[in-house]
C-alpha cells in the first residue's frame, strides 16, 4: 500500500493508500466519523464508518485530539462535493502521537494571541495557502531571472557602512569596529554586475524603523537585481516583465489557495492585460494637491498618497523622476534636470503601496564623490564602491523588490505579518 501526499491523491482514485499527517478537525454523525487530515500539501476528509473498521480503531479515532499525528490507510474515492475532489474511505488508523490540548482551537482568536503562537498558527489552512504562494513567488522570481541570464550572488549580511542612510541601521560591534545589519545588498550587486553583467541577491534585510504600519517589518526579504549597460527605461521594462511573469505563475498554480484567501483574481488578471502606467513625480504631486492632500514638491509619499495614486489605475503604476534630495546618494540625475533622478517606484494597486524601488545608478566618479559628501557619508567606507567608477565604469541600473509586500498584494492580505513565516515587528521578536 503506497504512502502518498494529499496533493497527489487524485492519481490514486479507487486505490488503497496510506496517509501520514495531523488531525485538523473531527466530527461525528452517529456511526460515521469525519476526520480532516492535513499533511502540509493539502487537507482531505477521511470518512470512517463504524461497521467497516475494527472496534479498536473506532474508539481510537473517537478519542483523538486536534493536531495529533496519525497514519491512516484506506481507499481513495472521488467526491465532487469535496474542495479536493476526493476523500478517503478509512480502513485503519494508527496514532503516532496524541497531542495535548491544542491552544489554537477552531474558533476566532485575537491577532496578538495568534502571533504569540505563530509556530502553531502556521498550521491553519489560510497560513498554509499563503506559504505555498510565497514559495511559488520566490521560485517564479528566480526562474524569470535565470531565463534572463542573471547570476545569483550572495551579499553579506554584516556591512561596514550604510546603503540608504544611517537612521534605520542596526549597529553591532565587530571585533573593535562598528558593523551594521544589511539594509540592502545593492552596492555589492553593483560590484558583481561589473564582473558578471547581470546579477541578483536574495536574502533578509533589516530596517530599524519605529513603525507599526501594516506595510512595515523590521526584518524582511528582498530580491535585488543589478544590470550593467541597462538604463532607466530598460530597467522599468524588466520590472514589468518580471512582475507579470510571477502573477501569471501564481494564477496558474494556486487557484484553490487564492479562492481560500477570498482573493479577487480578476484584479490580478487585469495586471496581465495591459502595460503598466507611468506618472512623473511632478504630475503626482499636482494630482495629490488637487485632491486636498497636504503634500509639497520635495516631500516623500505617505501611504494615503500612494493609495490615491494607485487608485487612478487598474494595475501597477511607475512613479518616476523623484527629487534627488529624498532619494539615495547613488541615483543618477536626469541629465537635463539634475534636481531629479532617474528613479522609479512601482506602486501596486488596491492600496498596497510600493513593491519595487529602482533607479539608474551614478556612473561618474566625481559626481558620486560629491553625493557622498552631500549626504555626509564617510568616504573611506565607500572607497571600494568608488573603485567601480575608476575601473571600467558603465551605465547600469537595478531595483529591489520587497518579497512580503509583493506577496501581500498578490494574496490580498491586510498586513505583512502573514506574508512571512515568523514576523519581526517593532515590539515583537517572539517566537
Amino acid at each position: 500500500m503506497s504512502t502518498v501526499l494529499i496533493k497527489d491523491i487524485g492519481q490514486y482514485k479507487d486505490d488503497k493508500v496510506t496517509l501520514k499527517g495531523w488531525l485538523y478537525n473531527r466530527r461525528s454523525s452517529g456511526k460515521i466519523q469525519f476526520l480532516i487530515i492535513r499533511d502540509g500539501t493539502g487537507f482531505i476528509q477521511a470518512v470512517m464508518v463504524q461497521s467497516e473498521v475494527s472496534a479498536q480503531d473506532w474508539e481510537l479515532a473517537a478519542g483523538i485530539t486536534q493536531e495529533s499525528s496519525v497514519e491512516i490507510a484506506g481507499t481513495v474515492r472521488e467526491d465532487k462535493r469535496s474542495p479536493l475532489g476526493y476523500e478517503l474511505a478509512v480502513e485503519s488508523i494508527a496514532i503516532i502521537h496524541q497531542a495535548e490540548e491544542y491552544p489554537i482551537s477552531l474558533k476566532e482568536h485575537g491577532v496578538d494571541f495568534l502571533l504569540d503562537h505563530r509556530h502553531l498558527w502556521l498550521r491553519t489552512p489560510r497560513q498554509v495557502a499563503i506559504m505555498h504562494i510565497r514559495n511559488t513567488v520566490v521560485k517564479a522570481l528566480r526562474d524569470w531571472l535565470d531565463s534572463e541570464g542573471f547570476t545569483l550572488i550572495d551579499a553579506p549580511i554584516m556591512t561596514p557602512a550604510a546603503c540608504e542612510g544611517t537612521t534605520t541601521l542596526f549597529e553591532t560591534e565587530y571585533f573593535g569596529d562598528k558593523a551594521y545589519l544589511s539594509q540592502s545588498g545593492q552596492l555589492y550587486m553593483e560590484a558583481a554586475a561589473m564582473a558578471l553583467g547581470r546579477v541578483y541577491c536574495f536574502g533578509p534585510t533589516f530596517r530599524a524603523e519605529k513603525s507599526k504600519t501594516r506595510r512595515h517589518l523590521i526584518e524582511f526579504w528582498m530580491m535585488e537585481p543589478e544590470m550593467a549597460f541597462v538604463d532607466h527605461e530598460e530597467n522599468m521594462a524588466m520590472q514589468e516583465a518580471m512582475v507579470k511573469y510571477v502573477v501569471k505563475a501564481v494564477l496558474e498554480k494556486h487557484p484553490a489557495d487564492l479562492k481560500l484567501l477570498e482573493r479577487d483574481t480578476a484584479k490580478l488578471e487585469a495586471v496581465l492585460a495591459r502595460p503598466f502606467a507611468k506618472m512623473s513625480y511632478d504630475a503626482a504631486i499636482e494630482y495629490l494637491q488637487s485632491q486636498g492632500h497636504e503634500i509639497q514638491w520635495g516631500d516623500d509619499f505617505g501611504a494615503p498618497d500612494e493609495t490615491a495614486l494607485a487608485n487612478l489605475h487598474d494595475g501597477p503604476v511607475f512613479i518616476e523622476h523623484f527629487p534627488a534630495a529624498i532619494k539615495a546618494f547613488y541615483m543618477k540625475p536626469v541629465p537635463e534636470r539634475p534636481e531629479v533622478v532617474l528613479a522609479a517606484d512601482l506602486l501596486a494597486p488596491e492600496g498596497y503601496g510600493e513593491i519595487i524601488g529602482g533607479s539608474q545608478r551614478i556612473d561618474d566618479l566625481d559626481l558620486l564623490l560629491r553625493r557622498i559628501q552631500e549626504h555626509k557619508l564617510p568616504q573611506e567606507a565607500f572607497e571600494w564602491y568608488l573603485d567601480l567608477r575608476r575601473y571600467g565604469s558603465v551605465p547600469h541600473s537595478g531595483f529591489g523588490i520587497g518579497l512580503e509586500r509583493f506577496i501581500s498584494w498578490i494574496c490580498g492580505l491586510s498586513h505583512l505579518r502573514e506574508a512571512i513565516p515568523f514576523p519581526r515587528l517593532l515590539n515583537r521578536i517572539y517566537p
